[in-house]
């Protein structure tokens, strides 16, 4: 099986580096695990198998790089190991990095996982300075800051395609700032709205999402390490030395919880299907769209296919896509809440299981906003069909009612009116701009010749000027503040 999120020639090996070890390395020890002391017997292969995590977790490499040599500096800082042993580490971990990045690395499923990997080559390469490393922590309480500093390197990418995308629709949205179009409500014509001023409603859904991550980062951005296995460690670390080396914000103060602590993940995979929620309706709205039912846009054919049979075909395969990962996020944020549901404190092994929902949850969402950045500029806005669908739905019905009201009428007898007026012209089978003044005046006397502005699409637009209306000016104005956030 090939590492996944890494370069094709780095694949795993069912035993330790032998390629890379020492002949004192290879006669040394019995067994790679560091555990091994307590037992009498070798683990199984199928356990191996079933219990190892290298399979994924190494894409935690550069994270678990990071926070070694924070920690490594932290116990020379505190005399816990000696300067020679800190410049071995480092020098370890540079060839180390180098090894990964050039795929010449060789993951062991031996070595269950990242963190053991990278410390068993270590300490292959530097010796006992190496063994010293682990110093003072835990795999517990490594991973959760492992974790956390990958959580935080994605939500600093997504924050950034987040405003991308925002940019990419206020983009459109300012070409048709002034395109009318029918808002819907249940599906139905309802009334006009501006294609502009549609589109920035989605940039009001991502601008929520952003803010929800930013608020977020400051929640994963605390430094578990330090909290040892559970209970914290009888050396005399600084971990706030820790937290300012990795640009953590504050230490995770109780050391249970910070081992065991996964809010963090949870509250991310929340965002992000919330984020996917928003991406799909979007989607599902293009895909209604391009039908020839609506025919209000295309997309690009980059972002299409066709069919094997009707060569008629043009398919919205990206957006559809779109609706059916947003099924899989939302899958992510369920498993890690029923992984969590049931664990008694601190860390247990079912902790295990949270990196692939996480790392998934995060790919999905970065992956479909990257390519909803490349996609909103390659859409073609169709103006005539969406002109010609404003006079098949009364869409200035209520432009009606309201001219009633100002002329003194109740609104509820406006409403009643202007029902009647909608069933007149239905059974006539055309528009209620299409009705004479005289037919109109049979529904109320208050009806007189300055009707015709109000049962213009341009009128029923223009009249709603107020800030968060769709009158072209507001949708300007709101463009104009979208830019100003977004910098």
């Amino acid at each position: 099986m090939l590492a996944r999120g890494l370069p094709y020639n780095v694949g795993f090996v069912a035993t330790t580096h032998s390629s890379a070890m020492s002949a004192n390395e290879k006669t040394s020890t019995s067994t790679p695990y560091t555990w091994a002391g307590r037992f009498d017997e070798p683990m199984s292969e199928l356990v191996k198998r079933y219990t190892a995590s290298v399979d994924f977790d190494q894409r935690l490499w550069q994270q678990d790089i990071r926070g070694s040599l924070a920690h490594a500096r932290m116990l020379a800082k505190q005399n816990i190991i000696n300067a020679q042993d800190l410049a071995d580490i480092e020098r370890g971990m540079v060839q180390i990095l180098g090894e990964i990045e050039s795929g010449a690395f060789t993951w062991s499923l031996d070595l269950e996982d990242v963190h053991l990997n990278i410390e068993h080559r270590l300490t292959s390469l530097v010796g006992d300075a190496g063994k010293r490393l682990h110093t003072g922590r835990s795999r517990n309480d490594q991973v959760a800051t492992d974790i956390r500093l990958w959580l935080r390197d994605s939500i600093d990418t997504l924050i950034e395609l987040f405003k991308r995308l925002q940019m990419a629709l206020v983009t459109l949205a300012e070409q048709h700032a002034a395109t009318p179009m029918p808002g819907f409500t249940h599906l139905q014509v309802a009334q006009p709205v501006t294609f502009g001023h549609h589109l920035m409603a989605y940039v009001e859904m991502l601008a929520r999402d952003a803010e929800r991550l930013t608020d977020l980062r400051r929640r994963v951005n605390r430094l578990p390490l330090g909290s040892a296995a559970l209970a914290g460690t009888t050396y005399p670390i600084d971990r706030h030395f820790v937290a300012e080396q990795l640009g953590f914000e504050a230490v995770c103060e109780n050391s249970l919880d910070a081992v065991s602590d996964r809010d963090f993940a949870i509250e991310f995979c929340a965002a992000a299907s919330l984020a996917m929620i928003h991406l799909s309706r979007f989607s599902e709205e293009l895909v209604l769209w391009m039908t020839p039912r609506f025919g209000f846009v295309m997309l690009a054919d980059r972002f299409c296919t066709g069919s094997s049979i009707m060569p008629q075909k043009k398919n919205p395969d990206v957006p559809e896509l779109a609706r059916g990962k947003t099924g899989r996020v939302i899958g992510d944020l369920n498993t890690l809440l029923v992984l969590m549901k049931g664990q008694p404190l601190a860390y247990n092994k079912d902790n295990q299981e949270d990196k692939e929902p996480l790392f998934d949850a995060a790919d999905t969402l970065t992956d479909t906003l990257r390519i909803f950045v490349d996609l909103v500029p390659g859409i073609t806005v169709r103006p005539e069909p969406m002109a010609a669908a404003l006079l098949q739905g009364f869409a200035t019905a209520t432009d009606l009612a309201d001219y009633l009201v100002r002329k003194g009428l109740p609104f509820r007898a406006a409403h009643e009116a202007v029902g009647l007026a909608v069933k007149a012209a239905e059974n006539k089978g055309v528009d209620l701009a299409d009705l004479t003044l005289a037919e109109l005046q049979a529904f109320s006397p208050l009806i007189e010749a300055d009707v015709v502005h109000a049962l213009t699409i341009d009128g029923s637009l223009a009249a709603r000027n107020h800030i968060g209306g769709t009158a072209p000016a507001q949708v300007k104005a709101a463009i104009e503040r979208a830019k100003k956030r977004l910098g």
